[in-house]
Parts: C-alpha cells; structure tokens; sequence
C-alpha cells in the first residue's frame, strides 16, 4: 500500500508541477503610439483660425481741433501685439483694407463718425512715423523659435478743420500667414 501511496503522491506531484508551469507563462508585445502636430500660432495669447483679436489702435481723447494725434496697437494686457508661431514658421502679417480707407484726403486710411464725418490716420512700423505700412503692407517676422515675437505697430492720425465732436472708428482686416 505504501507503494501504491507513493505511486499517487507523485502523480499528483507531477499534475501540480505541470499545473504551476502553464500559469507562469509571459508572452510579449508592444503597444503602438503616434501624434500629429501641425504648424499653428497665437496672438495675442489666443488661437484660433478666424476672428483673432489682433489689438486695438486707441488714439485716446482730445479736442476736435487737434493736429496730430498718435497711438500704438495694443494686445491683451495692454502690451504691443504678439505672435507666437510653431518653431520653424516663419510667420508674416499682411494688414489689409480697413472699413473707410480712401475716405478723406490726409491718409490712406481713416476714422468714420458714423454720420458724414472722416479722420485721416495711417498705420506704421515705427514710433518716429517715417515706415509707412500700406493697405497690403506685409511685416516679415523672424523664424519663429517657440517663442512670442512683439509685433510693433503705430497709428498717426491728422485733424482737419470742421470736425465735430464724436466718436470715430474703423476696422481694419489682418492676415497672419505661416
């Protein structure tokens, strides 16, 4: 009997060996990871691929006799406008057609009371107004490294006799391109 015990003890000793061996089995593989980045930019700290907030051109408030009046565009937070473009663009700002360009005599561009009124103003690259920046004019940045390029530009407006008090404003069209 004691054979017949020994016969089965090592039967089953066999089995839980076989057993244990198929539950440690590994198998190997690989989990397969990919992303796509396109060329993008910001400005003014925001996104986006239409209705971006370029700045705003304030020339502040003064009396309707005034013979210069000079400002700068300002983006979010009150600091010059911002491009921030993937590294490797090279990003250029074209500045378009504004609402009343053409309209009076003084400046290729020009602020309109909403009534019959107009004030001629034009838009620069540098404070000294002496860089033009044309209706189409293009401002070439430098090849965008990551990091935000500060975008100057100038307004200088030209006051004329027969003014009246009033609010005046246009909107002018940019394209950023990269």
């Amino acid at each position: 009997m004691h054979m017949f015990a020994s016969r089965i003890g090592l039967s089953l000793l066999g089995l839980t060996l076989a057993s244990g061996a198929q539950a440690a089995t590994t198998v190997t593989g690989q989990i397969s990871a990919s992303l796509i980045l396109v060329s993008s930019c910001q400005v003014n700290g925001a996104g986006g691929s239409s209705n971006l907030n370029f700045g705003a051109l304030n020339f502040g408030t003064t009396d309707s006799l005034f013979t210069t009046a000079t400002g700068q565009v300002l983006g979010g937070g009150g600091g010059a406008l911002s491009i921030l473009c993937s590294s490797g663009t090279t990003p250029t700002i074209k500045v378009r057609a504004g609402t009343n360009d053409g309209m009076s005599p003084g400046g290729s561009r020009a602020l309109f009371d909403g009534v019959a009124n107009y004030v001629p103003y034009d838009l620069y690259t540098d404070a000294g107004h002496s860089q033009l920046l044309a209706i189409d004019g293009v401002i070439n940045l430098a090849a965008s490294t990551g990091a935000a390029q500060t975008v100057n530009i100038y307004g200088q407006a030209l006051g004329k006799a027969g003014l009246p008090a009033g609010t005046y404003t246009d909107t002018v069209a940019v394209e950023l391109t990269f």
